[in-house]
């Protein structure tokens, strides 16, 4: 308990005040400047709001964890590398709020955002094998001196995170926001299950920041949730479901590189995601065209509101976030699969239903 509120709650709560005390100007600032998704304007066949709602809630969202990390952690390369993409993630998301952005031209600023923390020096040298033993991502590496110093690529280690910071980004921008409060809940689950799963190796030093970080994280997406929640004031937008995919991958790379954990708490969006790609491809459109095909929409056309979609997603998400805290790297892989099928099977059932 002395670690939890040494470590997760002060940083949860100073991000969760200024989240929510800050939101209200981000608010405004949306409005002034345009930031506005009207569906009047805005026709498109994912869009479920039926009134004006400003964008721009990643700003409200990214403040709120630059200051809380400021607060408690020291700069180092690590943190200023995340800051920088994270920075490089906002204008994106802001002129994307205002322009709507191509999303091919999205993709590629994605890349370049995640190259910031791989180049700061954060990537995966290991993963387990589930099958046993562990896969070594540390070679082959090119090493090249730049100013005397001698500075190392670890060309597997630093395409696998690269491949993972964007796929989570993608994963959540698809997967995880459709309807009001949906996002923001998913993300706090997660990154609160990340800060417990460090806390259990708090001894090691190099866990600390990996707490607080995933505890600043948590607390800026809770703080916004009271503004996000049905029905919703404004949306964390492109912004900040890339931040949010952005960050998480981050945290899974940074503790103990617990990737697995974090793809079975986010098993429904990842699966999602997949579901959504090979079906548009499969139709001959492209996957990054949104349409009305996403789970949440299947399940509005269930009959469920959109407030009892957002429970669903959050509940699911928390109950694999504890189940993969208490499963060894075995059983992750068994519950990956067994999530896989019974999503999809769900998600196929939805599709192909009678009406």
């Amino acid at each position: 308990m002395t670690n939890i509120n040494q470590l997760i709650f002060p940083p949860a709560i100073l991000a969760a005040i200024i989240s929510f005390l800050v939101t209200p100007f981000v608010l405004l600032l949306s409005w002034k400047v345009g930031l506005i998704d009207d569906p009047a304007k805005h026709k498109h066949p994912k869009v479920l709001h039926t009134y004006p709602i400003p964008r721009g809630g990643g700003l409200a969202i990214f403040t709120a964890f630059l200051l809380a990390t400021a607060v408690f952690l020291p700069i180092d390369k690590h943190l200023l590398g995340i800051i920088a993409g994270a920075v490089v993630i906002m204008i994106m998301g802001i002129l994307d709020d205002k322009f709507d952005l191509n999303p091919y031209l999205r993709l590629v600023i994605q890349f370049i955002a995640a190259l910031f923390p791989i180049a700061a020096g954060i990537g995966i040298a290991y993963i387990t094998n589930p099958f046993g033993g562990i896969i070594d991502l540390s070679h082959p590496q090119i090493t090249f001196q730049i100013f005397g110093s001698f500075h190392s690529i670890w060309i597997l280690s630093d395409l696998f995170a690269l491949f993972l910071i964007v796929l989570l980004m993608n994963a959540l921008n698809f997967g995880a926001k459709g309807v009001d409060g949906q996002l923001t809940g998913v993300v706090a689950i997660a990154a609160f299950v990340i800060a417990i799963l460090s806390l259990r190796f708090a001894p090691d030093p190099t866990q600390k920041p990996v707490i607080i970080l995933a505890a600043a994280t948590g607390g800026a997406f809770l703080g916004f949730l009271p503004w996000h929640i049905y029905p919703q004031k404004i949306m964390p937008s492109f912004a900040g479901s890339n931040l949010a995919g952005y960050l998480l991958a981050i945290l899974a790379i940074l503790a103990t590189a617990k990737v697995g954990l974090l793809l079975v708490a986010l098993a429904v969006p990842l699966i999602d995601t997949g579901y959504v790609i090979v079906r548009r491809i499969a139709s001959g459109k492209s996957p990054f065209w949104g349409d009305r095909g996403h789970l949440h929409h299947r399940l509005l056309d269930l009959g469920l509101t959109k407030p009892q979609v957002a429970l669903l997603y959050w509940a699911i998400t928390a109950l694999l976030g504890i189940l993969a805290l208490n499963l060894n790297t075995d059983f992750k892989l068994y519950t990956m699969i067994g999530v896989g099928f019974t999503i999809g099977g769900l998600i196929l059932w939805l599709t192909y239903r009678p009406k």
